[in-house]
């Protein structure tokens, strides 16, 4: 079972989570009731919608994890990249902290993002 693999089934048991359908069409999704959380597109990348809200406030701490953490100028979106254990307890950790800042957004609703990564080409180079 690939890193991928395992996140995705311990994710998708989580109560605030449900199996859905990528908006931008590629792989696996986990949707909360406040819009998409998280976009499995390969066996190592994951992209992960924080908010923006998230994004600006936990920035510099995701730059001290860029080998497994890309941050995209103007994105909601993150996309982490599942080269080791420890990176699936960081996607663990951010997915917890994606699911908090939808529940918290001003509107109510963190969903209005102008869609992931990997649907705008932006992600991690793909080997």
């Amino acid at each position: 079972m690939t890193l991928a693999a395992r996140a995705l089934a311990q994710l998708a048991t989580w109560p605030d989570l449900m199996k859905a359908e990528p908006s931008c069409g590629t792989g696996q999704a986990l949707s909360s009731r406040y819009g998409e959380i998280a976009h499995f597109h390969s066996d190592r990348d994951v992209d992960l919608h924080l908010t923006d809200r998230a994004v600006r406030r936990l920035a510099g701490d995701l730059r001290r994890f860029a080998a497994a953490v890309r941050v995209v100028p103007g994105s909601q979106w993150v996309t982490v990249r599942l080269d080791a254990s420890a990176d699936v307890d960081l996607l663990m950790t951010l997915v917890s902290v994606a699911l908090q800042a939808h529940q918290n957004a001003p509107d109510g609703n963190g969903a209005a993002a102008t869609g992931c990564n990997d649907g705008r080409g932006v992600g991690f180079l793909r080997t």
